[in-house]
């Protein structure tokens, strides 16, 4: 959860796809589920709520963290 928000936040106010997410947590010799971004986004999701700042969804583009406000 840490690296995935760690690249969020480097590129916060762009779009960050799961295959970008991805590559940046989980090297060549593991065998990651293709669903472990989504629930690695969810479980922040719940652990940011009510702060400053939101993960939006960019459906078939990937992530974006943004102001909530």
């Amino acid at each position: 959860e840490h690296a995935v928000l760690e690249q969020l936040m480097v590129k916060a106010g762009r779009t960050v796809s799961k295959a970008a997410l991805s590559s940046a947590i989980f090297d060549f010799e593991t065998d990651a589920d293709p669903s472990a971004i989504e629930i690695y986004v969810h479980r922040l999701r719940k652990k940011i709520e009510g702060s400053r700042v939101q993960i939006a969804t960019l459906r078939g583009l990937g992530y974006l963290l943004r102001d909530a406000g």
